[in-house]
């Protein structure tokens, strides 16, 4: 026999599946009640996440345990942030996204350079042995990273010899745009099935009677 709780459960799920995917035909009210609620529980459950699991012990107990009063400092410049949904004081808003985002530009810009662009520039300019295939596909990367910033290079103007290099940049943009693309689709189309998996095997706790 099985529950109560997880047929009504079940019935929720795939009703809620279904609102979101009415969309396809067109906007409605059912996609909208899902959507809403889908947004709502998020937020609510992310907001207690990170009451939990930031502002409580970084804040509260950080003055109550440790009697480290600075973090009132950072607080009030994140209550700040919330405040540029009221026009009368939005203007506070400003100073601390200036703040937030100077120091985060001035912290994350070095981590950036030796986590991405140094091991991007030292994998493009590897020594070229193994055989001819690795050869081939290291002057191909070598092509496409030189191509793709000489189409960035805005100084020179692209005409003759650089048009044809920046043209060739776009190229290998585009393709770059296009695995992206790929990957996402394949991505989404995982999630399409995965629902549909789940609406299929969900008849037996739907309808308990045609279970065999």
């Amino acid at each position: 026999m099985i529950p109560a709780g997880e047929v009504l459960g079940t019935w929720i799920a795939v009703g809620l599946t279904l609102m979101m995917f009415s969309f396809i035909y067109k906007d409605n009210p059912a996609f909208k009640f899902g959507e809403h609620l889908y947004l709502g529980i998020s937020v609510g459950y992310y907001v207690n996440i990170q009451y939990w699991s930031t502002i409580y012990p970084l804040v509260f107990q950080a003055m109550k345990q440790q009697h480290n009063y600075w973090v009132l400092i950072p607080t009030i410049l994140g209550i700040f942030i919330l405040l540029r949904i009221i026009p009368s004081m939005s203007w506070l808003s400003r100073m601390a996204f200036a703040l937030y985002i100077g120091g985060f530009a001035g912290y994350s810009l070095p981590l950036i350079v030796h986590s991405l662009l140094l091991p991007q520039l030292s994998q493009t300019l590897q020594p070229y042995s193994g055989g001819p295939g690795p050869v081939i596909n290291q002057i191909i990367i070598l092509v496409a990273v030189f191509s793709t910033l000489i189409y960035f290079f805005f100084s020179l103007e692209h005409r003759r010899t650089v048009g044809m290099i920046s043209r060739l940049g776009i190229v290998f943009i585009m393709v770059s745009f296009g695995a992206s693309f790929g990957y996402t689709v394949m991505a989404r189309i995982s999630l399409l099935i995965g629902r549909f998996q789940y609406i299929i095997e969900s008849g037996h706790i739907m309808f308990p009677w045609t279970r065999s």
